[in-house]
């Protein structure tokens, strides 16, 4: 569709008739995103309410449509990227974030903790050092106060505000871990979210660490003190590392929850609609 057919359909936006209004908004939709620039600009230029309404409706449906691909996408990958995951779903509700500026706020805290890190430093150094640098001298902590906000989830937000839940303040620490070669991997533990030092003689995990509460670290056996309190059987999955869908899988139920918490009702169900990914 060139430019002239595409303005033709939206300037129908306003179209009282139902039926004509249905099929302009397929054609449009089944465009996809190289409608959006069109889109804003006519609804810039606009006078009519309703056809501004119709027009930021299409956007979000676009928007949400090519949210849905790129996560198809790199599910079916294998999400071997987890930062890629995390954006993913970022621009969901954030869609023109700056890729780059998080890229290079990630590369600083990297520097960071490398300057700091020396050869032959124990596990127990090394997460001490990275718990100063991420929570001490960049200030990051668990948003206790505003715990079920939907922004603790999205990536952009946490490094803006250095604020988030268990996961996203996790998901931090384990992709700054990833480019120094520290092995820190996430652990799907009930109701909250945390990380595992694991040895790489054995793959074995050394301890834990609660990213949440300033990185304080804990064993096997305080785990299993926390699922009997929860009156769970010991399971496999709480106590080894878990995959990168499975984290991303996560982070889209805690968006499921805090929507509904915030009684963002379309945006539940958007997440619903993205949870039914993970299990195809």
């Amino acid at each position: 569709m060139n430019n002239n057919e595409l303005n033709a359909l939206i300037s129908l936006l306003d179209d009282p008739d139902e039926s004509i209004f249905r099929q302009v908004n397929e054609k449009i939709l089944a465009e996809g995103v190289n409608t959006i620039v069109d889109l804003e600009n006519a609804w810039e230029n606009s006078k009519s309410i309703l056809q501004q309404q119709r027009i930021e409706n299409l956007i979000q449906k676009i928007q949400f449509q090519q949210t849905q691909s790129k996560l198809k996408s790199w599910i079916e990958s294998g999400g071997k990227n987890l930062l890629e995951g995390a954006l993913i779903i970022s621009k969901y509700q954030f869609p023109d974030l700056n890729e780059n500026k998080i890229n290079k706020y990630i590369e600083q805290l990297v520097q960071d903790v490398w300057i700091e890190l020396t050869p032959h430093l124990t596990a127990l150094e090394q997460v001490k050092i990275f718990n100063h640098i991420l929570f001490e001298v960049h200030g990051f902590s668990g948003n206790n106060s505003d715990f079920h906000n939907p922004n603790n989830s999205f990536i952009n937000i946490v490094m803006e505000s250095k604020k988030g839940n268990p996961l996203s303040i996790s998901l931090l620490y384990m992709l700054v871990a990833r480019q120094l070669n520290v092995p820190v991997y996430g652990v799907n533990l009930p109701q909250h979210f945390v990380l595992a030092f694991v040895s790489e003689d054995n793959n074995e995990v050394l301890f834990y660490i609660n990213a949440f509460s300033r990185g304080v670290i804990f064993n096997r056996a305080e785990i299993t003190t926390y699922l009997n309190h929860l009156k769970l059987a010991p399971n496999d999955n709480y106590f080894y590392p878990c995959s990168h869908v499975e984290i991303i899988k996560r982070m889209v139920n805690n968006l499921i929850f805090s929507f509904d918490k915030f009684g963002a009702k379309q945006k539940v169900k958007d997440m619903k609609q993205l949870m039914q990914l993970f299990n195809i």
